[in-house]
């Protein structure tokens, strides 16, 4: 039945399917774009712009240094942890001309977690930013990464204006840490050694892996996502399909705040709007509403990419609010659950809807969008194109329209599998290509689908997955700590806030303060608690297991809402 339910749809002018097939690679989408819209500015920050027929040239830079200065081969991996700056696209387009794998990285990562993802993945290779590679200097040796490269902010800036910038960084706002990586070489340098080089561009199968994306699903420790050159290719025809209409080949401008190293910024702006020849203006430090609103008002941008948190940041600032929105057409939301009145707002100070999707890392991430030109407020939209969506029950059933259940999403976009995980790979995704979400939804007879719930006990804090049993581990190596439990709770400015209970040996004596210095050590800055509450015992099953769910249910009972489903 699901198979055909689908097909009508679809708005008029958009198709119902797309040919995933329709380029080899992505090596031969950003070929051909950056030939066709060579002229075309492609990314721009800090008020330098490169062009797509520029990209290309660094890209293949790096590239050659690559193959004819390390002795990496297709199929290895590097780390890229880089924030929102011009080196980014240089080096993921770069590596993958190469044929190497990408591993994208959180630049925000501590010691520890950078350490498993590099281990996990295999990671011969690193580029980072010269204000982390002080932990670095401390993972590497532990590691598989034999080349490092390391960037600063603004090297890509003209010589006065990088100098400038990198020397303010570093030694007035002092934000990069003395660090000794006596085998790292210099992005730049990497770049003019790998000038007048020439390029054996690799041709990846469109089964071949393209990037590792890390991401703990619904539960444990983080996994990487398999994401091949066919899924990604699939997903940028798939966002090219709904949006065609609304967001013009070589002409707009898209803001681009979200981080390129998160699957959502990743393919948006990196893959799909590459394919159609559009500009992206990247914001290094969305947190510097100021600094925001001050870049944004130099743009007639068309294009908004954000989540909710965002948009009720930015709607709270006088400057924003001052803006010329005139320019504007499309706006893009997902990562978390978009509220209604955050929505309402938006349109009232810009203009312009909001149009919330829907994905996964797994998912590569699009899987279903808001239409532009047929939006509902508080939904997720409809399948992207050649997509199909199901919902089912604790049996594996299918449900009918209307009855809620678990989400399963199947499509050219759905990774190949965690890597070297087939276990894991198995619980969530069928022989059939289906994969579990975990989300619990509800179809509408029109095809648009809402979200209900979280099958799991996954924390979602401003658009990133938080993993209760990480954020446990660490508070288990707290000296005193017999048991501990991480937990989510509604939050009006983050979707949700982190809320951890600690148990005590008797005559122990730990401080909230002491508990969050020691979360701060290990874990990512939105990884650690907002509450702490220390208790003589927690909720457990008769074998001991922490009932999470259980003290989920009495925190929304204090903030009067009714126990989750």
């Amino acid at each position: 039945m699901i198979e055909h339910f689908w097909k009508d749809k679809y708005p008029a002018g958009i198709a119902a399917e797309i040919d995933p097939d329709e380029f080899p690679n992505v090596q031969t989408v950003l070929k051909q774009s950056c030939q066709r819209f060579a002229d075309k500015p492609a990314f721009s920050n800090f008020g330098k712009t490169l062009t797509y027929g520029e990209l290309y040239v660094l890209s293949g830079q790096f590239a050659a240094w690559l193959q004819q200065h390390t002795d990496l081969q297709p199929g290895d991996r590097i780390a890229v942890q880089l924030p929102n700056v011009l080196q980014y696209p240089v080096a993921v387009f770069g590596a993958l001309r190469a044929g190497l794998i990408v591993v994208n990285t959180n630049p925000l990562y501590t010691a520890r977690e950078m350490e498993h993802q590099f281990k996990d993945s295999g990671a011969k290779a690193l580029v980072c930013l010269a204000n982390m590679a002080h932990l670095a200097e401390k993972v590497v040796p532990k590691t598989a990464v034999k080349h490092v490269i390391v960037t600063e902010v603004a090297d890509l800036l003209p010589p006065i204006k990088r100098l400038l910038i990198n020397s303010v960084i570093k030694y007035v706002k002092k934000m990069v840490p003395a660090y000794h990586l006596p085998q790292a070489v210099r992005f730049n340098d990497a770049l003019a050694k790998g000038r007048g080089q020439t390029v054996v561009e690799v041709s990846p199968a469109a089964d071949d892996v393209a990037v590792l994306q890390y991401t703990g699903g619904t539960t444990g420790v983080a996994k990487g996502a398999m994401l091949t050159h066919r899924n990604l290719v699939a997903n940028m025809l798939q966002c090219r399909a709904l949006m065609g209409a609304n967001l013009k080949e070589g002409c707009e401008i898209l803001i681009t705040p979200l981080p390129l190293y998160h699957i959502y910024a990743f393919t948006f702006h990196c893959m799909a709007m590459m394919l159609i020849g559009n500009h992206n203006v990247l914001i290094s430090n969305p947190r510097d509403l100021p600094a925001v609103v001050k870049e944004l008002r130099k743009w007639k941008f068309s294009g908004f990419v954000g989540l909710n948190t965002l948009f009720v940041a930015l709607c709270n600032h006088e400057g924003f609010r001052g803006l010329d929105f005139s320019a504007l057409k499309v706006t893009l939301s997902g990562g978390m659950a978009l509220q209604l009145s955050v929505a309402e707002r938006w349109k009232a100070v810009t203009g312009c809807a909001i149009c919330e999707g829907y994905g996964m890392t797994e998912t590569s991430p699009v899987a279903t969008v808001n239409p532009v030109q047929a939006i509902q407020i508080g939904t997720i939209g409809i399948p992207v194109p050649s997509t199909l969506c199901k919902v089912i029950d604790d049996s594996g059933a299918e449900l009918p329209l209307g009855e809620v259940g678990e989400l399963c999403v199947k499509g050219p976009q759905v990774m190949k599998g965690y890597w070297q995980r087939e276990e894991a790979t198995a619980e969530i995704l069928d022989d059939q290509g289906w994969l579990k979400t975990g989300d619990i939804a509800l179809i509408q007879p029109d095809g648009y689908m809402r979200i209900v719930d979280r099958k799991k006990d996954m924390i979602l804090v401003s658009g990133f997955n938080v993993y209760p049993n990480e954020i446990e581990d660490v508070l288990a190596g707290l000296p005193g700590v017999v048991q501990c439990a991480a937990i989510g709770i509604p939050d009006e400015k983050s979707g949700e806030l982190i809320k951890v209970f600690l148990v005590l040996k008797p005559g122990t004596t730990l401080t909230k303060e002491q508990v969050t210095e020691h979360m701060r050590a290990n874990l990512t800055g939105y990884k650690v608690a907002r509450q702490i509450e220390f208790r003589d015992s927690l909720p457990t099953t008769n074998v001991g297991k922490i009932l999470r769910r259980e003290l989920r249910d009495e925190e929304l009972k204090k903030l009067g809402i009714k126990k989750s489903a």
